[in-house]
């Protein structure tokens, strides 16, 4: 059975998609990208500042359905810059200090809203 997360502690999806799905254990998180949700635009700064507000809006949508950034099992990581890679990693590694999750890292050409950085992430809980 499928059931749809929904919190106003994130962004509003810009599209015909959920937040985030949950099926058994899985919750599956959309793409998130660096928008303050209660301005709706996207945040300023460079990449670490991009990506701290990502992983909290990453962070609210999890605990909507009961998770934690702990039981994320995987993160998918889009990059508008692959030179910017060393000071992604110093930010991220500030919200998965423990046991981080599996990782796929890789430049896109172009991300929403120009931004520099947009995270998917799936958890898992018993």
């Amino acid at each position: 059975m499928k059931e749809v997360v929904y919190t106003k502690s994130a962004p509003e999806p810009i599209g015909p998609y959920s937040q985030a799905v949950k099926v058994g254990g899985l919750l599956f998180v959309s793409g998130q990208i660096p928008i303050d949700p209660k301005t709706g635009e996207a945040v300023k700064g460079g990449i670490k500042e991009q990506t701290k507000q990502v992983l909290e809006n990453i962070k609210a949508i999890l605990e909507a359905a009961g998770y934690s950034l702990s039981d994320v099992a995987m993160s998918f990581v889009f990059l508008a810059d692959m030179s910017l890679f060393p000071q992604f990693n110093e930010a991220y590694a500030e919200y998965f200090k423990e046991r981080p999750p599996a990782r796929v890292t890789v430049q896109a050409a172009r991300l929403p809203r120009d931004v520099l950085v947009e995270i998917a992430v799936i958890a898992a809980r018993p």
